[in-house]
C-alpha cells in the first residue's frame, strides 16, 4: 500500500483513529517530508481528552513537533460547525509553521459516503465529487478503502483510539457508513467511484468554461449586468456560482444564489445585498460588483 506525496512540509491532521493512525505511521517512512502533527479537540465527548493525550504520546513515539486546541464545542455541536472549527485549527497551525499544505486522512469510504450524503441532500453538481485535494490540503488516502487501512494497522501493531460517536447511527453519516455502504459489492464500488471520477473530471471542464466566460465578461472586478441578466436561469446560477468561488466567497448554499441571481438581474442600479461573512454585492447600472464590508 503505497501514497504519493511530493517532499515538502506538512501538517498532518490526527485525530487518533485508525485512518490518521496509518497515514502519521505511513508519512513517518516517506523521503524527504517534514511533519507537523496536529490535533483539534471538539470537547463534544467526555473521554476527547484521552485522545489528545493518545496523539501527544504518538507525537513523541515519532520524535515529531505537536500542536492542538481544545475546542470544548460541547456535545450539542453540528457536524458542520465542527468541521469549521478544526480547520480553522489546522490552517492556523500551517501558517505558524509554514506548511506547504495540510494532510488529512480521508479515504475511500469517505469519497463514497460523502457523495450519498451530499445526493440525500440535494447538493448541486460539485456535491457528487466534493472530497478531493486542493492546493494547501492533501488527501493521499483517497484511493484506499477502509479496510486496508484497518488491515496495515493490524499488520504493523499500530494501536488506535476508536470514537464512540462513531457507533451512532443518529449520525447520517454513520447511517451511510453502518447500513448502505456495507449492501455495495466489489462491483457497486467501482461503478460508483467511476461515476465520481467522471463528474469530477465534468466539473474541471465546465469550472474553466465558466472561469472563461467570467474574465472575458468582468470589467475592473465587475460582472457585465446586461450579459447576466440574459442568461437562462440555471445557467446564471452556475455563473454566480463559479463568480462568488473566484472571489474567494465560500459557504454559500442554493437559497443564496436564488436570492442574488434575482436580485442581479432585477434590482435597481444603486441597490446593495448582503452576499454572506461580511460580503456584499453592489447592482450598479453596467455591472455587479463585490465588496467588504466595513465593520
Amino acid at each position: 500500500m503505497n501514497i504519493e506525496l511530493e517532499p515538502g512540509k506538512y501538517v498532518v491532521a490526527v485525530s487518533g483513529g485508525v485512518d490518521s493512525v496509518v497515514l502519521l505511521h505511513m508519512l513517518h517512512d516517506e523521503p524527504g517530508s517534514e511533519l507537523v502533527v496536529a490535533h483539534f479537540d471538539h470537547g463534544m465527548r467526555p473521554d476527547s481528552a484521552e485522545d489528545l493525550r493518545f496523539v501527544e504520546s504518538l507525537a513523541q513515539t515519532y520524535e515529531l513537533p505537536f500542536a492542538y486546541q481544545e475546542g470544548r464545542l460541547g456535545a450539542g455541536a453540528s457536524e458542520a460547525t465542527a468541521r469549521q472549527a478544526r480547520y480553522d485549527f489546522l490552517e492556523k497551525v500551517r501558517h505558524q509553521h509554514d506548511a506547504q499544505a495540510l494532510v488529512t486522512a480521508h479515504h475511500q469510504d469517505d469519497v463514497l459516503e460523502t457523495a450519498i450524503i451530499n445526493l440525500l441532500r440535494g447538493t448541486g453538481r460539485k456535491g457528487l465529487s466534493a472530497l478531493g485535494s486542493k492546493p494547501g490540503l492533501r488527501r493521499p488516502l483517497l484511493n484506499i478503502p477502509k479496510n486496508d487501512l484497518i488491515a496495515h494497522a493490524e499488520q504493523h501493531s499500530l494501536e488506535w483510539r476508536e470514537d464512540s460517536t462513531n457507533a451512532d447511527e443518529a449520525y447520517l453519516r454513520n447511517y451511510i457508513r453502518h447500513r448502505l455502504l456495507p449492501r455495495f459489492d466489489y462491483q457497486d464500488r467501482q461503478n460508483f467511484l467511476d461515476l465520481i471520477r467522471r463528474s469530477q473530471d465534468n466539473n474541471d471542464q465546465l469550472d474553466a468554461f465558466l472561469a472563461n466566460q467570467i474574465r472575458e465578461q468582468s470589467s475592473e472586478g465587475g460582472l457585465a449586468r446586461r450579459w447576466f441578466g440574459q442568461l437562462p436561469h440555471q445557467v446564471a446560477l452556475e455563473v454566480m456560482a463559479a463568480w462568488l468561488r473566484e472571489n474567494e466567497v465560500r459557504g454559500f448554499d442554493r437559497k443564496t444564489l436564488e436570492r442574488l441571481v434575482v436580485a442581479a438581474k432585477t434590482a435597481p442600479p444603486g441597490q446593495q445585498f448582503d452576499v454572506l461573512r461580511g460580503v456584499t454585492m453592489k447592482a450598479g447600472k453596467r455591472s455587479l460588483a463585490l465588496a467588504l464590508v466595513e465593520r
